[in-house]
C-alpha cells in the first residue's frame, strides 16, 4: 500500500488556497480543507476516470500520466466536496466523468467538471448526504499509473450486524429466510433444535444418535449460526484475469452470491458477504466484517491464475504465519496480500486494533478447527473439479488472520488457464461449486456443532 505523504505548502500555495475558499464561502459554509501542494507547468493528462458505487462508500478513481496535484474542499448547504486538479488538461476524458453517475449512488447526485482558470480542473461533486472523505494518491503499480482517489463514506457507516438481524417478525428471525424448493444435493441438513429438555429427552445410550442420509449425526445447533463470505477482490482490484478476458472478481462474487443464497435457505444458518457488489474492500476491513456479526466461519472464495496456464484444479488454504507449504503457495499469498496495494488504501486508515488483535493461531484452537473445515470442503469440491493438490495447503494470508473465527481460502479454480476459465463463468459449474461449499460447511458443523461466542468476539 502507498501514499504520496506531502508536505505543507509554502506561502504563495497557501494564499491561493485562502483566496479560492473565500469564493466558495459564497456558495456555501466551508467545513473542511484537504491541501495536496500546487505544481504549475505543463498541463498533464487525466488517463481514466472511473465510479464504483457501494453502499459502504462510493469511490472516484482518477488516473494520470504523472503524480496528480490537487486541493480538496467540503463545503455545506448544499453538500459538496470541490477538487481543484492542478496541472491538468481538460479533455474529453474528464469530460465523461459526470455520466458516470447513476441515479442510484447512495452518496452522489451529481458531478460538475471544467476550466476553473488557467492550468486549474474544477470537479464539483453534489452529495445526497454527509460524508466523511478519505482522499489520497497512489504510486503507478501494476496496470495502472498514478491515481487520485477520492473515498465517500458515509457518516454513519453500515452495520452488517443489523443488515443480519432485520427480519420482518420473530419467527423470521428464528428460522432464516422463507423456505425455498428442496435441492437435491441437500443432503446434509441441520436441524436446529429447541434445547429444551424438557420437550425433547436426550437419546437413550444404548440406542445410537439420529443421523441424516449421508450417516452423520445431527448435531444439535441452540443458535443461529453466521458464516461470513468473502468474494476476493472487487473495484480497483480485478484480480487474477483470464485469456478470455473474464476478471477474477466477477466469477467469485457470482459463485458467493449463491452460496450466500443456499445458506440463507437453511433455516439455522445466515451468510454475510464483505461486499455484495463490484467495489473495493481492504483485508483488514474484511476480517473485521466478520468479527462485527460475530461470524462462527470465514470463507473467502477465489479463483486461483498462475505464471504456467497449465496450472489447474480447485484447492483450499489456511493461515501459516511460519512458511508457505509449496513455493506456489507462497506466490499465491503473495499475490493475494498484494490486493491492497492494487485497490488503493489510505496508510491513514489501518486499523491498530486490529493488528492488536492478530494472535499466533498456531497457539489457538482456530486454526485446529481451521483445518478441520478446510478438509470437509477440500471433499466435497474434490467431487466436482480436480484438486490441485490433494491436501490443504498453507500460507500467510492476511484475510485468514481472525483470531477467533475458523478461516479458509477456496481457489475455486484456475482462471488462468483457459479450459478452467471456461467452467469459472459457467452458470452450472458456479452452482456446483456453491452446493459442495455448503456440503462442505454442513459436513463441518454435523462433526463440530458451535460453541457459544468467545468474549473476544464480543469485543467489537
Amino acid at each position: 500500500m502507498s501514499e504520496s505523504q506531502r508536505p505543507a505548502p509554502h506561502m504563495n500555495g497557501l494564499l491561493e488556497s485562502m483566496s479560492r475558499r473565500s469564493l466558495l464561502k459564497a456558495g456555501g459554509a466551508l467545513m473542511s480543507v484537504l491541501v495536496s501542494p500546487i505544481a504549475l507547468g505543463a498541463d498533464s493528462k487525466i488517463l481514466a476516470v472511473r465510479v464504483w458505487p457501494a453502499q459502504d462508500y462510493t469511490r472516484i478513481t482518477l488516473e494520470g500520466g504523472d503524480a496528480l496535484k490537487y486541493n480538496a474542499q467540503v463545503v455545506k448547504n448544499p453538500e459538496r466536496l470541490v477538487v481543484d486538479l492542478e496541472g491538468v488538461e481538460f479533455d474529453s476524458v474528464l469530460q465523461s466523468l459526470p455520466s458516470k453517475i447513476t441515479d442510484n449512488d447512495p452518496y452522489i447526485k451529481l458531478i460538475r467538471a471544467g476550466r476553473n482558470r488557467p492550468g486549474v480542473v474544477r470537479l464539483v461533486v453534489e452529495l445526497k448526504a454527509e460524508i466523511r472523505p478519505q482522499i489520497f494518491t497512489l504510486a503507478p503499480i501494476g496496470n495502472y499509473g498514478n491515481r487520485l482517489v477520492l473515498d465517500l463514506y458515509p457518516v454513519q457507516a453500515p452495520d452488517p450486524l443489523l443488515a443480519l438481524i432485520e427480519k420482518s417478525s420473530p419467527e423470521a428471525a428464528a428460522v432464516g429466510n422463507a423456505p425455498a424448493p428442496e435441492r437435491k444435493v441437500d443432503n446434509l441438513r441441520l436441524d436446529a433444535t429447541i434445547n429444551d429438555e424438557t420437550r425433547k429427552p436426550p437419546p437413550s445410550l444404548d440406542r445410537a444418535p439420529p443421523t441424516d442420509r449421508d450417516g452423520l449425526s445431527k448435531p444439535k445447533l441452540p443458535r443461529m449460526i453466521t458464516i461470513a463470505l468473502d468474494p476476493g477482490h472487487g473495484g480497483e482490484d480485478p484480480g487474477a484475469v483470464g485469456q478470455g478476458g473474464n476478471y477474477e472478481k466477477t466469477v467469485v462474487l457470482s459463485i458467493a452470491k449463491r452460496l450466500k443464497q443456499r445458506i440463507d435457505d437453511e433455516p439455522n444458518m445466515r451468510a454475510m458477504l464483505t461486499r455484495d457488489a463490484d467495489f473495493f474492500v481492504p483485508l483488514g476491513q474484511r476480517v473485521q466484517k466478520a468479527r462485527r456479526v460475530q461470524a462462527d466461519l470465514f470463507v473467502s472464495i477465489h479463483a486461483d491464475a498462475f505464471i504456467k496456464p497449465e496450472a489447474r484444479g480447485s484447492s483450499v488454504f489456511i493461515l501459516s504465519e511460519r512458511g508457505a507449504s509449496s513455493t506456489a503457495a507462497k506466490w499465491l499469498a503473495n499475490k493475494e496480500n498484494a490486493s491492497d496495494l492494487i485497490g488503493g488504501i489510505s496508510v491513514a486508515t489501518r486499523d491498530a486494533h486490529l493488528a492488536r488483535t492478530l494472535l499466533d493461531l498456531s497457539q489457538t484452537a482456530t486454526l485446529n478447527d481451521s483445518t478441520k473445515l478446510a478438509k470437509a470442503v477440500l471433499g466435497e469440491i474434490g467431487g466436482i473439479n480436480t484438486l490441485h493438490r490433494g491436501a490443504i495447503e498453507q500460507a500467510g494470508f492476511a484475510v485468514l488472520k481472525a483470531p477467533d473465527i475458523p478461516s479458509i481460502l477456496v481457489e475455486t479454480a484456475f482462471i488462468s488457464n483457459p479450459e478452467e476459465e471456461r467452467k469459472l463463468i459457467d452458470e452450472a459449474y458456479q452452482d456446483k461449486m456453491a452446493d459442495a461449499l455448503l456440503r462442505g460447511i454442513k459436513r463441518y458443523f454435523s462433526k463440530n456443532p458451535p460453541l457459544a461466542k468467545s468474549k473476544l468476539a464480543m469485543l467489537d
